[in-house]
């Protein structure tokens, strides 16, 4: 299983959302980076959030995500 960060924000329903998509498909718990307050991530994932990261190929996938697609994209 590869390795992910969700980039997110605080109080962020869409967020919260992801995670239970991620709950969904049974991945362990991600990385956890929150873009508030830094301005490069807040710069480059401002309206993008929540985005997953795979650390093993620097992909990208943005929101809306199933259990399904992130599986796959993980795979």
């Amino acid at each position: 299983m590869a390795h992910y960060t969700l980039y997110q924000r605080d109080d962020c329903h869409l967020c919260d959302q992801a995670l239970g998509v991620l709950a969904q498909a049974r991945l362990p718990e991600p990385d956890s980076v929150f873009i508030d307050g830094d301005d490069v991530l807040e710069a480059r994932y401002g309206h993008r959030v929540p985005v997953l990261a795979n650390a093993a190929t620097g992909a990208e996938l943005d929101w809306p995500f199933t259990a399904d697609v992130v599986r796959a994209w993980l795979a």
